[in-house]
């Protein structure tokens, strides 16, 4: 019945009407800090076979001109689920830690809770990192002790907000990132195990070949760190949670969610989201994969992540709803990958765009984009149209014909007509782009903007004074300088001017 509204959908005329509502099964993949340039099928290049993704992309729809709504994780998971830019949210706009707060206001319009109305079972499973209502012992905010590594939680009681509150019936959760503590999954509201024990006390602290690399400087001597890459901040776990096992456990309960909603036979579809927390560091790859990319651990650890894809699509074949499911996968910024190891493995992840996860450049907010529904969206196709992941959530709107809330997710604009027909032209003719550390940029009439100089983020240096006679931003032509390499800013002041002004309204300035 799906495959057959989707065909009589594909002939309408009007690039977002739809003659009837489509409810597909969606499944969104989303991983943690990988490049547009990791997948071989984007990028001939890539030192990392991705047969998996290649797959997606020969099988469906993929972006060219995909970003994240911003460069570092919760603001850009924000951006996702609310359908707005996170710098409209105090809380939302910077990366947290483990025991922040939540940062989704009370009321706020989200993915899951648009696809509930529609009429969606929806669940999520991995990496949350939006924060949660932790309970604590002594009735003070969650908080943890660097010093000791110890927090004042109390984790035989279930956290009083988290997913649940933005519109997941079912919830299989990591707090943050996979080097932030507290290490524990949470299932539905509650701590699947809440005897802990500190990361130290069941992981060394060094190795005996242990060097020190570009990374040290996220962690601090009582860290976990073995190698470039392969660290974790010390902290409380689940006595029996194990860093490495991580990704395989996602992918159980991803599995295990599919099969049970198809095994009880029910009529309504469902949204599983699945956040995974790699190949963001630690960079633990399997047994099976270690030594066999062309791009050292990170590129072994980024095939785990193409097998989980492959896995993925294998369920959905083994059920018989593959012709039924709206496969998604992207990312939450660009890979963090600084230009030393682009030099040492010749892998360039952000696929020639300038910069790395954090920054305001490119390589930083580029993510790639593939959509996969066999029967309803074009196979081998591609589409050049500007989009925000923040726009995920008008596009399923469109998808599913369900109202968004009046003054909700007003910075997300609909690609459904581009999902449909990939000549079709995309609604979005400007983003802004935003940092980790709040350096902003628009993207507008074929220029990109950014309102400071440095790269706003990892890559050094990331906030430049402008000396005397220095331009005071930078200005770039996007269809002549992709690599973002030539400032045009002192050249085109009128244009300077009015990107600037149209920056600021869109900020509310």
């Amino acid at each position: 019945m799906v495959f057959l509204l989707g065909l009589l959908g594909s002939c309408d005329t009007g690039p977002e009407q739809t003659e009837l509502p489509l409810r597909p099964h969606v499944v969104f993949i989303f991983a943690d800090d990988m490049g547009y340039g990791d997948i071989r099928a984007l990028n001939a290049a890539s030192k990392i076979p991705t047969p998996n993704l290649d797959r997606m992309v020969k099988e469906g729809m993929h972006f060219t001109n995909a970003h994240a709504s911003a460069s570092v994780c919760t603001p850009s998971r924000y951006g996702l689920l609310t359908g707005r830019y996170a710098f409209r949210s105090e809380a939302a706009a910077f990366g947290i830690g483990g025991f922040a707060g939540p940062v989704v206001e009370e009321g706020r319009e989200t993915l899951p809770k648009l696809l509930k109305r529609a009429g969606y079972h929806t669940g999520i499973v991995g990496k949350w990192h939006l924060g949660l209502g932790w309970q604590t012992k002594d009735g003070a905010p969650a908080r943890l002790d660097p010093a000791s590594g110890r927090s004042n939680v109390d984790y035989a009681l279930p956290v009083t907000q988290g997913p649940r509150d933005v519109g997941f019936d079912y919830s299989y959760i990591h707090p943050a990132s996979l080097d932030i503590p507290p290490y524990v999954f949470i299932r539905n509201h509650q701590v699947v195990n809440p005897d802990v024990v500190l990361t130290s006390s069941v992981y060394p602290l060094r190795q005996a070949d242990t060097e020190y690399a570009w990374d040290k400087k996220h962690s601090d001597d009582n860290a976990i760190y073995w190698q470039k890459g392969v660290w974790w901040r010390e902290g409380e776990m689940s006595a029996d949670f194990r860093v490495a096992d991580c990704h395989a456990t996602i992918l159980g309960e991803g599995l295990s969610y599919i099969q049970q909603h198809v095994a009880k036979g029910v009529a309504d579809p469902f949204f599983l989201y699945l956040p995974l927390t790699g190949p963001h560091t630690p960079w633990l790859p399997s047994p099976e994969n270690q030594g066999k990319s062309g791009a050292g651990v990170y590129g072994d650890f980024v095939l785990d992540i193409d097998q989980l894809v492959g896995r993925i699509i294998e369920e959905l074949d083994r059920q018989g709803i593959a012709d039924q499911t709206l496969l998604l996968f992207s990312s939450d910024n660009g890979a963090y990958w600084p230009d030393s190891e682009i030099a040492l493995f010749g892998h360039d992840p952000n696929a020639g765009r300038r910069g790395q996860k954090g920054d305001v450049w490119d390589g930083g907010h580029r993510t790639p984009l593939i959509a996969r529904w066999p029967g309803t969206i074009g196979p081998g196709t591609h589409s050049d149209a500007l989009v925000s992941l923040t726009d995920v959530v008008a596009t399923l709107a469109a998808m599913t014909q369900t109202a968004l809330g009046e003054g909700q997710a007003e910075d997300s604009q609909s690609f459904w007509g581009v999902l449909r027909d990939h000549s079709a032209g995309g609604l979005r003719t400007e983003m802004v782009h935003h940092s980790s550390r709040s350096l902003y940029a628009l993207r507008s009439g074929g220029w990109k903007y950014v309102e400071g100089l440095g790269s706003g983020g990892f890559t050094d240096p990331g906030i430049v004074r402008p000396g005397e006679g220095d331009p005071a931003g930078q200005l770039y032509d996007e269809a002549k300088d992709p690599a973002e390499r030539d400032n045009l800013y002192a050249h085109y002041p009128e244009v300077v001017k009015e990107l600037s002004a149209k920056l600021a309204a869109i900020r509310g300035k």
